[in-house]
């Protein structure tokens, strides 16, 4: 497999003296139809195959379910606030109650008519859609089972020929033999929102990103939440600070949190389930959220047959610009294990088709993508990491301001949260910045700009903001900055 040093454009291969024209795209999430937008509207004969739905997880199970229902709790912490703000509410009729079955069929609703907006953009661009399941039947053919409207094999193979095939097939949750999710009491997160009745005690395994998430949308909904952490700490692998303020939230509000406390074993007993951890303690709940991770979508598409080179847990390789190791073969999405983010199998999608059909392109930079992780409050983090700066040796000044002595954050009644910047000495130039506050997935953009265009605190520091605005923390973070820098 060919890499690509940092920032350099690479040259469009060709095939057979030309650039490839027919492409199949397996899998519409959204590195495959984005993949499939770009190639159609490079001229060429784009064929989609996707067995679930268009969009993929991210639209149907994962991404916009997920921060719907989010989104729908967000109003309780809202709400919690309101005697702060000298809004009174009196009499039992004067409370909010959480009508799950309609909260879980509005998400549904809305991620199917996300799907159905998809699938109406392809097909206006000329996008061939198939409806079935795809295997690669060496790197430059794939053979389509048709799917039928109950889901069942529909027909006979189709046989597609392809001078580029795009892989971007996602990942399923992982599941421990011990801990089979039934989807009534034992849960994964894509069976969350069959749920019809509010779980009285949810125990929450794994305090990673979809954990913490989904902990928290359920502690605001008014669950008792018991989360599981096999680590110190909830959300082990991101900024320290960060993390502590969102633990410290979660306990404010009632969760408990069980930290190194590795769950090995959970079962159903009845109306309930019974989590048994490692050191012999048992959790008792009524539902058991199984938060452990993803797998890759790879297993049985004939991809090592064909010559494309998969990672010990599955996943496939690729390098900057979605190259696999199998000539014309392309991969995007959750199951490279690049970083599993839509916003990043998007780009990959795309920066695939651009390069496999003759254009130069810039390989993918992932030290310029903005993640946000939907707790209440939000984090969002972009670029460098304080842990990644010093392991690599780097001389940096970092600034963290409390969100609290904004006056903006004061209006909002917010206390909690904070934006922290990172910067090199020196030059100043902003290395990476995280944000811990409400929409913080919205006020981290200052800094992502600053970050993908190598601005420095003055630049930030000097660039008006308006006041009163939670943005103005970034700038006023900068000016503080730019004193430690000299």
């Amino acid at each position: 497999m060919t890499s690509s040093p940092a920032g350099q454009a690479v040259p469009a291969p060709e095939i057979a003296g030309r650039p490839a024209q027919r492409v199949v795209v397996v899998g519409g999430g959204p590195g495959g139809y984005e993949a499939a937008l770009v190639a159609r509207r490079s001229g060429a004969d784009v064929t989609l195959v996707e067995r679930t739905g268009l969009g993929g997880a991210a639209v149907l199970t994962d991404v916009v379910p997920s921060k719907t229902l989010i989104a729908t709790a967000e109003w309780m912490t809202v709400a919690e606030r309101a005697g702060e703000l000298g809004i009174r509410r009196e009499g039992p009729d004067h409370g909010h109650v959480v009508d799950l079955a309609r909260v879980n069929a509005r998400v549904v609703e809305l991620a199917r008519a996300q799907s159905d907006d998809v699938h109406a953009r392809l097909a206006a661009e000329g996008v061939r859609l198939v409806a079935g399941t795809g295997r690669l039947d060496g790197p430059s053919r794939v053979l389509v089972t048709p799917q039928a409207s109950d889901g069942a094999p529909g027909g006979p193979v189709e046989v597609l020929e392809a001078d580029v095939v795009l892989v971007s097939t996602g990942a399923t949750p992982r599941t421990l033999p011990e801990a089979m999710p039934d989807g009534e009491r034992i849960l994964t997160w894509t069976q969350l929102y069959g749920l019809t009745v509010l779980p009285e005690r949810l125990v929450v395994v794994g305090s990673g990103v979809t954990g913490a998430e989904f902990a928290g949308a359920y502690n605001a909904l008014g669950s008792d939440v018991v989360l599981v952490s096999s680590r110190d700490h909830v959300l082990p692998g991101e900024d320290a600070d960060a993390a502590a303020v969102i633990e410290e939230v979660f306990a404010g509000r009632g969760m408990t949190v069980l930290g190194r406390s590795r769950a090995v074993a959970a079962e159903r007993t009845g109306d309930g389930v019974r989590v048994t951890l490692a050191d012999g303690r048992v959790v008792e709940g009524t539902h058991c959220l199984m938060a452990v991770g993803s797998v890759p979508s790879t297993a049985g598409m004939g991809l090592v047959e064909a010559g494309v080179r998969l990672g010990p847990h599955g996943h496939v390789e690729v390098d900057r610009v979605s190259r696999t190791s199998a000539r014309g073969v392309y991969a995007a999405g959750d199951c490279t294990g690049v970083l599993p983010l839509a916003s990043v199998a998007a780009m990959q999608g795309r920066i695939a088709m651009a390069h496999a059909l003759g254009g130069a392109v810039a390989p993918l930079d992932l030290g310029t993508v903005a993640a946000t992780i939907f707790t209440a409050p939000e984090i969002a983090t972009v670029g460098a990491s304080e842990r990644s700066l010093t392991a690599a040796g780097v001389r940096f000044a970092q600034v963290s301001l409390p969100l609290a002595r904004n006056p903006r954050a004061k209006m909002l009644g917010i206390h909690e949260g904070f934006v922290k910047i990172f910067a090199a000495q020196g030059s100043g130039i902003v290395l990476g910045g995280v944000v811990v506050a409400p929409r913080a997935g919205e006020l981290v953009y200052p800094l992502t700009v600053a970050v993908s265009q190598r601005l420095t605190v003055d630049d930030l520091a000097g660039t008006p903001t308006v006041y009163p605005s939670l943005s103005g923390s970034v700038a006023e973070a900068a000016r503080v900055l730019r004193g430690q820098l000299g």
